[in-house]
């Protein structure tokens, strides 16, 4: 059975000549503090903030007493997942807020959001990544996520995740999106890659990443894992 599961690979590289980071957050940087020539061995030195690049973030990022990175299981990390193709909208309109509509459209194709499941928007928005156009991105809007919580297609665990910085349009400086999100033991996955292979239904997603003390999230290997015939 398990040799029928197929992986694929939903991060970005972090490139410090490339990688677009959140305006206010602090630059990413690798220095060589060991070389083989000089060590024996070959070192870096990584600064940057637990959402640089392709990462997660733990319910605690926006919700006071909330679940931190630490205190997630691997439960918490891998959800079912579905994915919805938004880029036409958002092509037209950078500001595109993803509507109940939208939702419903697709699960008239697909069906119903399985429980507890991470719901994926397909921006289009790795194309931009690496560049100014990025920082300026489409996400849900906030009565959709609150129609999905309530729906139960959230539920206790799952949450979003998106290609661009975050589920918030970026005109929402107030974050209302992630506020909604980050409650109960939910997750949003954030700058994903290669949505492409991603099919709409039946995968899961799995997250690694660092599990810094009392983490807001972390930078991460965000994998897609793909049931047999996709």
């Amino acid at each position: 059975m398990f040799e029928d599961l197929r992986l694929v690979s939903l991060s970005h590289v972090n490139d410090p000549a490339r990688v677009s980071v959140f305006p206010g957050d602090p630059p990413f940087e690798l220095e060589t503090v060991a070389t083989l020539e000089a060590d024996g061995y070959y070192l870096r030195a990584v600064r940057g903030g637990e959402h640089t690049g392709t990462h997660w973030g733990a319910p605690g990022h926006f919700t006071a007493g909330g679940l931190l990175a630490d205190e997630l299981t691997p439960a918490d990390l891998f959800r079912p997942a579905v994915k919805v193709d938004v880029r036409a909208a958002c092509a037209v309109d950078p500001d595109h807020a993803v509507t109940i509509a939208d939702l419903e459209a697709w699960e008239r194709r697909h069906g119903r959001i399985p429980a507890e499941s991470v719901v994926i928007i397909w921006t289009g928005w790795e194309e931009r990544f690496g560049s100014a156009a990025f920082e300026r991105h489409p996400g849900f809007a906030p009565e959709t996520v609150r129609w999905l919580v309530e729906s139960g297609r959230l539920g206790e665990r799952g949450g979003t995740g998106t290609d661009a910085f975050s589920p918030d349009v970026s005109s929402d400086t107030g974050f209302a999106v992630s506020k909604l999100v980050h409650q109960r033991r939910r997750i949003s996955l954030e700058v994903l890659a290669n949505l492409t292979d991603l099919p709409a239904t039946g995968a899961w997603v799995l997250c690694g990443g660092q599990i810094n003390r009392a983490g807001s999230g972390s930078t991460a290997l965000i994998y897609g894992v793909l049931p047999p015939g996709s």
